[in-house]
């Protein structure tokens, strides 16, 4: 089979960069950012009189407005006077519940990084939704920035805070400080294999016997022979930290920095490049492409969002969830799950959808963000609205009580909206949706770095500049878009762009940090 050729993705980097200026521009700006993350001595909530777009008061007669940011994985195109209708509805509801109304900006996932990025530089956003495995604006670059507000004063005791136990507040603090408010879903991460259900039907695929990815080679065998173009869908994107959760802890929350973890067995921080199982793992995808399973568009990021929607693709994987059948309304087929790792929490986990209040806001503004969010988290006809939009419109309800989407003008998935305690479930998911999810977290096993947050801040320049080596080498090694023969070599080649890009300072860096977290 002939090499395949690894292309260096410059423009990406450029643009995440320009993008952590802007950040760093709104952080450093601030009035109520040295309250919050301890940038600034004596600066206190209150004394921020700042706004975000609507005034000095950013009021509205006797109510408080507040800016809402968020994103939108279901729809590429938010439609926005759909999005505005939405937000008059809301304003409407909860005009005689509470002392506060929004205005709200819905971005395509596809741009929200930079657009939500340069809003927040900007000073634009109150209500900003983020996740631990967002770049740029994520939890983990929001905190060091100084661009998220302390709630942990005001927050405790709230409708909100009651909404969930303490334990998914633990989960999400930092340094002891509550500065995100998470969406209580799947707060714990796993990994399964997801095969189209009409292949499994038709070759009798036995699902339950899949425990690791080496399992499905059958099954990708038959796929190929249907002549798919996918037997396996990577979906373009990091692999290796998916399959292998059960024995590291990557707690950078970004796949792209797989490079470093705590090995679960030593409670240690070890460089994965130069462990057994990357070269196991990056060996098995280079004989799944040399075999005709991995397409080179995989490889090359040419698939879209949208294949998993084809018939075109036999096996992919999937985030372990209590109930599957987001997945089959995303891809719009059915479509079966195996689990093939446990289920950790850990210190990413929980963050991996949450709301923020941003710094630039005021105390008023900080109090109304949160009386908002505790209504959103326990009133069930917000929280549809929230998800679904306007019913009669974009959703109705079925004999069972059951949301039916009928609309493609507005649509967000309970993940990244509300709770799964108080949306109520789509036509499909069982009734007691809300068990499930409280049985799932449960359920997990927790990791030994559980709670840990690392800091990427003295090494920013080295962080940065190592996550462009992944791109060059890591993304192809873990996509099989390098032949068997030359695994060692490339790993090699990895290992020493890495260190000439400062790895062994990020390296260094983590190990310091980590240290110090375990002996305190």
């Amino acid at each position: 089979m002939k090499k395949k050729v690894m292309t260096k993705l410059v423009s990406t980097a450029m643009v995440t960069t320009m993008a952590v200026g802007l950040l760093a521009g709104c952080g450093g700006n601030s009035t109520n950012a040295g309250s919050n993350a301890g940038a600034d001595a004596g600066t206190t909530p209150t004394e921020n009189s700042g706004s975000a777009g609507t005034g000095d008061a950013a009021s509205s007669g006797d109510k408080v407005t507040i800016n809402v940011t968020r994103a939108t994985f279901n729809l590429a195109n938010p439609d926005t006077d759909q999005v505005k209708k939405v937000q008059d509805a809301v304003n409407e509801y909860i005009g005689d519940k509470i002392n506060v109304q929004i205005n709200l900006t819905d971005i395509g996932s596809g741009e929200y990084t930079d657009k939500a990025n340069l809003a927040l530089a900007n000073n634009e956003i109150n209500l900003l939704w983020t996740a631990s495995w967002e770049s740029v604006i994520g939890t983990n670059d929001l905190v060091p920035k100084n661009a998220v507000y302390d709630l942990t004063d005001i927050i405790q005791g709230t409708d909100l805070y009651n909404s969930m136990d303490e334990g998914q507040w633990e989960a999400t603090k930092y340094d002891g400080k509550i500065y995100f408010i998470p969406v209580y879903k799947d707060n714990v991460e796993g990994y399964d294999i997801m095969a189209r259900q009409d292949l499994v039907d038709k070759y009798g695929w036995d699902m339950s016997s899949v425990k690791s990815l080496k399992d499905i080679e059958p099954m990708l065998a038959d796929a190929k022979s249907e002549g798919l173009k996918y037997p396996w869908l990577t979906q373009k994107t990091a692999m290796f930290y998916r399959f292998y959760i059960d024995k590291f802890d990557f707690f950078t929350a970004d796949a792209t920095a797989n490079w470093v973890a705590v090995d679960k067995d030593t409670n240690e921080v070890v460089d994965t490049i130069q462990t057994d199982e990357y070269k196991e793992f990056c060996t098995l995808m280079a004989d799944w492409a040399e075999k005709g399973y991995i397409s080179e568009d995989d490889v090359t990021k040419t698939t879209t969002d949208t294949t998993t929607q084809t018939q075109d693709w036999g096996l992919s994987w999937w985030t372990d969830i209590p109930v599957n059948a987001e997945a089959n309304s995303r891809y719009g087929q059915d479509v079966a799950m195996a689990p093939v790792t446990s289920r950790w929490a850990h210190s990413t986990s929980a963050l991996g959808s949450v709301w923020c209040v941003t710094a630039n806001s005021s105390a008023e503004q900080a109090k109304a963000c949160v009386d908002f969010m505790g209504l959103l988290y326990t009133d069930s006809k917000l929280a549809d609205m929230w998800t679904f939009g306007i019913e009669g419109e974009d959703y109705t309800y079925d004999e069972n009580g059951q949301v039916v989407q009928t609309s493609e003008k507005y649509n967000h998935s309970m993940w990244e909206s509300a709770s799964a305690t108080i949306v109520t479930p789509v036509a499909g998911e069982p009734e007691n949706k809300a068990d499930l999810y409280k049985d799932f977290n449960g359920g997990a096993k927790t990791s030994p770095a559980a709670g840990f947050r690392f800091d990427k801040t003295p090494v920013e320049a080295q962080f940065s500049a190592c996550q462009n080596v992944f791109e060059t080498y890591g993304f192809p090694l873990e996509n099989g878009g390098i032949a068997t023969a030359d695994i060692d070599a490339t790993i090699e080649a990895y290992q020493a762009a890495l260190d000439e890009a400062g790895y062994q300072d990020v390296l260094t860096e983590f190990q310091t940090q980590y240290d110090n977290w375990k002996n305190q």
